[in-house]
């Protein structure tokens, strides 16, 4: 039998990360990583698992001295700590394993540091290291040869994490995506093909959510209507279960923005209970996504891409996106016209990056055959100017200027709160409209819970004027709340409103570091 430990490395300050929210919502961390209680689950008997997540807890090495096996996983952004870890763990002696997305994509960054690595998914390899660990014999490299049939895989060990830490649940329905756009990694780790769970397993893992008390889940899928078929039934599956247990979940995920082409999936994903849709614009520059082949984005039907933005709104979600400034056909005015779209399309929660290079994918490849790739040795991978990416367009302080302003305007309190006001006051999204009809036939549980949206509303409003330093920050949340209360006082909406206000001080201190140090903190968390 193995002592086994294995470890998720804290984050660096992320966009997504929302570390400066927490403190206000009552959290350590976002979320989960699905790796570590999947890796638990995959772990056969008689072996003994202990997860260490360090966004939520401290790494005891004196504990991972004391296993047989301890395991690490990581993302780019996590790259730099996965090193310390490891020279750590290595000065302690002890016998070391990594797998994830960060070695999937740059082996040979890790390979020298570790005793075994695994390439890939590991559905298949974890289990077989396992069983070759124990006889003496094991490899010291692991790659599965197909890809995972996701009806295989096993519910995760939640009961192994510290799940009260977290301000959101975490699962996965699918792994793949069937596009092919040039800087994206997930046809390189997951293929293109769209595999998914069948509807047992997914509502088996909704119910072990349900158990831990969470009340939002976050549906980590990359593309969550990659297979649009395939996932109508499960999400009609869900709806069903959802009726059943009243309700007791909201969900976000993502997907592509030929979602808003589908009236069907749209009522479906709203009826299942997602209430945020997180989007890959990229770009409003069609001349752009046509050279990262982004050729979704592009296809007429259904109108422009704010059109489409509008009807997803429309059917009553709220849609956050991810854009990228520095593509090869970007200019200097590329900065105006994507401040424009967001501000137009009423996205309060708009994720910019700067292009990035990743290796193994198609981007990787083109970059470095052009010479135009900065793989200087810089702690984060991300060179001095904040990206590997040479633009061509414009100069690297210029492209690095531009964005550290764009992010300025768009996250300034008058900028936030516009399209906050926009989306919720003036278009008056219908925010949690399955679950607001559920509840209009059970109006007990509905008083419940307004009951509880309010008190959360309160409480997050009262730590906020507690615990923000800038007094013109605690005028500008007091009057907006006010605005609220007075324009549209529903429960719901006052209790997203007082997040909004947490979320908001996070990106108003990442924002304020941007501009204080030469390079920006990493904003997203991709591989």
């Amino acid at each position: 039998m193995a002592d086994i430990v294995i470890i998720n490395p804290r984050f660096d300050v992320s966009y997504w990360g929302l570390e400066h929210a927490m403190p206000f919502l009552g959290s350590k961390a976002i979320l989960p990583v699905a790796s570590l209680p999947l890796l638990a689950a995959l772990t056969p008997p008689p072996h003994a698992v202990t997860l260490i997540d360090e966004n939520v807890e401290a790494i005891d090495f004196e504990r991972c001295a004391r296993a047989d096996i301890v395991g690490i996983t990581g993302m780019n952004v996590q790259r730099a700590r996965m090193h310390e870890i490891l020279a750590e763990l290595k000065r302690r002696a002890c016998f070391t394993v990594v797998g994830g997305p960060w070695v999937t994509v740059k082996e040979d960054d890790i390979a020298g540091l570790a005793d075994v690595i695994f390439i890939g998914e590991a559905e298949e390899t974890w289990p077989r290291f396992l069983t070759e660990w124990g006889q003496g014999r094991h490899a010291r490299r692991y790659e599965q040869a197909e890809r995972t049939n996701m009806a295989s895989v096993p519910p995760p060990r939640l009961d192994l994490l510290r799940m009260k830490d977290y301000g959101l649940g975490s699962v996965q329905f699918s792994r793949g995506c069937p596009f092919e756009c040039e800087f994206c990694d997930i046809i390189v780790t997951f293929g293109r093909r769209p595999r998914i769970k069948t509807s047992a397993q997914v509502l088996a893992e909704l119910d072990g959510l349900r158990a831990t008390g969470k009340r939002t889940v976050f549906i980590v899928d990359d593309n969550l209507i990659g297979n649009k078929r395939a996932i109508k039934p499960i999400l009609r599956e869900v709806i069903a279960w959802q009726e059943a247990h009243g309700h007791p979940l909201m969900f976000a995920t993502e997907a592509s923005i030929d979602l808003a082409d589908d009236p069907e999936l749209m009522r479906l994903m709203v009826d299942a209970g997602v209430s945020e849709l997180f989007v890959g614009i990229e770009t409003p520059n069609e001349a752009s996504l046509r050279e990262t082949k982004k050729l979704q984005n592009l296809r007429a039907r259904g109108g422009s891409m704010l059109d489409k933005v509008h009807r997803i709104q429309e059917a009553g979600m709220e849609v956050w996106c991810g854009m990228i400034v520095g593509f090869d056909n970007d200019g200097e005015d590329i900065f105006a016209a994507q401040r424009r779209f967001i501000s137009e399309s009423r996205i309060v929660n708009a994720m910019i990056n700067m292009l990035v290079a990743i290796p193994r994918t198609p981007l990787y490849h083109r970059l470095e055959r052009e010479g135009r790739l900065d793989n200087s040795d810089d702690p984060a991978g991300f060179g001095p100017f904040g990206t590997n990416v040479i633009p061509l367009r414009m100069g690297r302080q210029v492209l690095r200027d531009g964005y550290v302003e764009l992010m300025r305007e768009l996250y300034s309190p008058t900028a936030f709160f516009h399209r906050v006001d926009a989306l919720y006051l003036e278009a008056r999204l219908r925010w949690g409209r399955a679950r607001q009809h559920y509840l209009r036939r059970h109006p007990l549980r509905r008083a419940k819970l307004n009951a509880r949206l309010l008190a959360e509303a309160v409480a997050i409003f009262l730590m906020l004027m507690r615990g923000v330093p800038d007094p013109a920050l605690r005028r500008e949340y007091r009057r907006r709340l006010l605005r609220a209360v007075w324009r549209r006082p529903a429960p719901a909406i006052l209790q997203l409103y007082a997040i909004k206000c947490a979320l908001h001080f996070h990106f108003h201190t990442m924002v304020l570091a941007m501009q204080s140090t030469p390079r920006p903190v990493a904003l997203g968390a991709a591989a």
